[in-house]
């Protein structure tokens, strides 16, 4: 069971597509059903909004909810509606899984290899205005992989994650590479930013963030080419210690500081 909160002023603005935050909202919750290797089941929907306009703004909200979900095969089963001074809209949804698929963060062990199921940056480089696609189909066939240890989705940055994997399974992390979104790349190079640590700190990517056995990489992300069309991009190497580091162009480590979205700063 998983919950989300899509505020107004924090995570969309009323003057933006109302439909497109419905699904978003619904799609954040979606990916972490994706990150237990879980399948979604029903959904309940909370939406608070200001009196004026609220028929008009309601109902888009959920065509986006409901467009999202129906995708996604997921049952909106109920909720709740309120009178408030924005706009907040809390998605829950529970999913099913069986017990031996289940992929904690706290999984991962040192020299198993760190992988996600697609490029980052591109929702920042597009202001965080596209609609995420919850990897479910990804997620339930690696969460069936006994060589998959650990898996948690990309919210709010892989520098940010990432940590969040090594401090649950008590271990450290060397990143070799990241792989960058073509947009994040274009947008980065134009900032006059690294390409690799403006992706390290994007969110809202939602691809998939792997841990698995480093004996079994090479064939589950042949499996895994073969199965979805795309590669699982190999990002480093989990290793004893504390901290997430990435090699530089010299071959140098330097320590990652977790720099994608944090909610009170």
């Amino acid at each position: 069971m998983t919950t989300d909160a899509f505020v107004e002023n924090v995570h969309f603005k009323r003057e933006d597509s109302l439909e497109n935050a419905g699904r978003r909202a619904m799609a954040a919750s979606l990916s972490d059903i994706a990150a237990m290797g879980a399948r979604p089941v029903l959904a309940t929907i909370s939406l608070s909004l200001p009196a004026e306009n609220a028929r008009e703004e309601a109902l888009a909200l959920y065509r986006g909810v409901a467009e999202c979900a129906h995708a996604n095969a997921c049952v909106i089963a109920g909720g709740d509606l309120t009178r408030a001074p924005l706009i907040t809209l809390a998605v829950t949804v529970v999913g099913e899984v069986r017990a031996s698929s289940v992929k904690l963060r706290s999984g991962a062990r040192p020299g198993d290899i760190i992988a996600v199921t697609g490029p980052l940056g591109a929702a920042r480089a597009a202001g965080y205005r596209t609609i995420p696609e919850p990897r479910i189909a990804e997620g339930r066939w690696l969460g069936s992989s006994a060589s998959v240890r650990a898996m948690m989705d990309v919210s709010d940055g892989l520098s940010t994650d990432l940590l969040r994997v090594c401090v649950q399974s008590k271990c450290g992390a060397l990143i070799e590479r990241v792989p960058v979104a073509a947009a994040a790349a274009i947008v980065a190079h134009a900032a006059g930013e690294e390409p690799e640590m403006y992706a390290l700190a994007a969110g809202e990517d939602y691809e998939l963030l792997v841990a698995l056995k480093a004996r079994a990489f090479r064939y589950v992300a042949a499996r895994f080419r073969k199965r979805f069309g795309r590669e699982l991009e190999r990002v480093g190497v989990l290793r004893e210690g504390a901290g997430v580091f990435r090699k530089t162009g010299s071959g140098e480590q330097e320590e990652v500081a977790a720099s994608g979205w944090d909610h009170f700063s």
